[in-house]
């Protein structure tokens, strides 16, 4: 079985954020996103750490130290980019003012809950960071990760067994086998990669409803709390 690869992956969230869109990336696979982002299509990327009109990674040896991600990795600016500190940053986080947000994960519920900080084990260092300001306030949270962790074990799962992130926040997984819609406890398939609908009903255990041949769905949302 051969599914997409991580840049695979972040080119078809690149393709599904609406044009005019504020999205925050954050720390590891989503920041790739950015390298996929359609010139003009007025995108505008904001960064934890504070900026706003945030641009994909530099050119080797072009970049400069002081523009960074949350990750800490260089980043590049764009015209009209604009800076600021942590306090107007995560107010823009919590108070509703991105239209996306894309997060890695451990673990996705069928109903959208989200665990992406902590899996319990002994060598790791849990920081939650700003994962669940922006899961909750942002209006749409798209999830970047593989469907089975290295074990074989699904991280679509029907109810998370990791410290919970966020509650019912996840409104689509990208996922390096398929791309799924969370609406109503209910996975809907929404495209395959090198398996099928009949495949992954076998290995999730999660209800899922085949939307392949579905017309699209409007673009997945959540009322901000």
């Amino acid at each position: 079985m051969s599914g997409l690869t991580k840049d695979e992956i972040a080119a078809l969230v690149a393709r599904d954020i609406p044009p005019g869109s504020y999205v925050n990336l954050g720390i590891g696979l989503p920041t790739q996103v950015a390298d996929h982002l359609v010139d003009g299509s007025g995108v505008v990327l904001h960064t934890e750490n504070g900026m706003l009109v945030m641009g994909p990674r530099p050119a080797e040896g072009e970049h400069d130290p002081d523009l960074t991600n949350a990750g800490k990795q260089p980043v590049t600016e764009l015209p009209g980019a604009s800076y600021f500190d942590s306090a107007a940053s995560f107010a823009m986080m919590r108070g509703g003012h991105l239209d996306v947000c894309v997060l890695g994960a451990f673990q996705v519920s069928a109903t959208g809950d989200l665990a992406n900080w902590h899996t319990g084990a002994a060598d790791a260092i849990p920081a939650v960071g700003g994962a669940m300001d922006l899961a909750i306030g942002a209006r749409s949270v798209f999830v970047m990760m593989t469907l089975f962790a290295k074990d074989g074990s699904p991280k679509l799962v029907p109810e998370c067994t990791y410290p919970l992130t966020g509650v019912a926040c996840v409104t689509r997984v990208y996922s390096d086998l398929a791309v799924f819609d969370l609406v109503g406890g209910e996975a809907i398939v929404r495209e395959t990669f090198g398996t099928t609908y009949d495949d992954l009903e076998r290995r999730l255990d999660v209800p899922l409803r085949d939307g392949t041949r579905a017309p699209d769905p409007p673009h997945p949302s959540k009322e901000i709390r």
